[in-house]
């Protein structure tokens, strides 16, 4: 192929350097938190900087956006940077937590001289606010998500390790262990979840570790279903009678053929999963039954501010937002994940 003097192929073009997507969208979500909170500060008692904090914060909006929109994306992408900048953010400050200037919020004796139901304020020293023991809420949101991800992350870990080798054993090899693992699994789904969990951390202490496996034990046979119907799928393609009708073994068949063929569908519903399982524990929090006091989660932080909730909003306001941010980036993360794998399997 020849290519004229000072013109580039097609291929080798770029529209120019590479713009820091995510970083735009923590940005972005960064500037509206800031935003929402020297709005709301306004309603609280005298704080300093109050309108520069608000215009600051809608400056970084207007500009994170403004740079966003420049790519001309579809709302699916943008959800998607946008899901993954608040997601990156809630992990890595939960990851480090234990390093960052947070104030006091797990040890009420540290902040008996502190002032108790401080509205958010982001120039003062708790910028969320206090909970009614002066507790720091910024605090307790950061070492609240380190519980939601921990036993969510751990229970999705035990569904998958103990339900999808189990699910594809049943989809390949069919007959009798396809017989006895859909009479276990139909036994598990009969029971109502709801009543199954309570039972279940009713009867072991509320710890983290015992939250994970409660949770995962109820996830188990959802992956079991998911993996089976998967392998089912996946066993009739050609490249696994190929492998089949030249004399591979069924280890080789199972690891090289089905698992890779599964993996995807089972890791974009593992993300819904996740979801499920922070919003589980947040709930068993709020009911008592999870994490107890003075170890902030998000569930027992709205149920320690719903009494209050007329006077001072920000005890529920703050963990609740945090919560919903969090489940509704995973939903969007899973409907990007759920579609690209629809894509590539109609295309094989």
């Amino acid at each position: 192929m020849v290519v004229a003097v000072g013109t580039v192929p097609p291929l080798a073009r770029r529209s120019g350097p590479q713009e820091p997507l995510a970083v735009d969208a923590a940005l972005l979500v960064a500037g509206l938190a800031g935003f929402v909170v020297g709005c709301y500060s306004w309603l609280g008692v005298a704080g300093g900087g109050r309108v520069g904090v608000t215009v600051v914060s809608l400056a970084v909006t207007g500009v994170a956006a403004w740079r966003l929109l420049r790519h001309r994306w579809s709302g699916q992408q943008l959800g998607l940077w946008l899901s993954l900048g608040w997601l990156s953010l809630v992990a890595g400050a939960a990851i480090f937590a234990d390093v960052l200037p947070l104030r006091e919020a797990r040890e009420p004796s540290k902040t008996l001289a502190d002032p108790i139901l401080l509205r958010p304020d982001l120039l003062s020293s708790h910028p969320l606010g206090t909970d009614r023991a002066a507790l720091d809420m910024l605090g307790g949101v950061v070492y609240g998500a380190r519980v939601s991800l921990t036993v969510g992350f751990g229970a999705v870990a035990l569904g998958l390790v103990i339900g999808v080798p189990i699910g594809i054993a049943a989809g390949y090899f069919r007959r009798r262990y396809e017989t006895a693992i859909d009479f276990v699994t139909n036994v598990m789904l009969a029971f109502p979840p709801v009543i199954l969990l309570l039972a279940m951390v009713s009867i072991v202490s509320p710890s983290m570790f015992n939250l994970a496996v409660a949770l995962g034990v109820l996830m188990v046979p959802i992956y079991v279903r998911i993996a089976k119907l998967n392998t089912l799928t996946c066993a009739e393609r050609d490249f696994v009678r190929a492998a089949e009708v030249i004399g591979a073994t069924r280890r080789r068949i199972l690891a090289h053929e089905i698992f890779p063929c599964v993996v995807p569908p089972v890791g974009a519903y593992a993300v819904v999963v996740l979801a499920s399982a922070i919003v589980a524990e947040a709930s068993l929090s709020y009911l008592g039954l999870g994490i107890q006091r003075p170890e902030p989660t998000w569930g027992n932080m709205i149920a320690a501010g719903q009494d209050s909730f007329r006077d001072n909003p920000h005890l529920v306001f703050v963990p609740g937002t945090a919560l919903v941010a969090t489940v509704l980036a995973l939903n969007t993360l899973s409907n990007v994940l759920r579609r690209r794998t629809d894509t590539r399997e109609t295309s094989r």
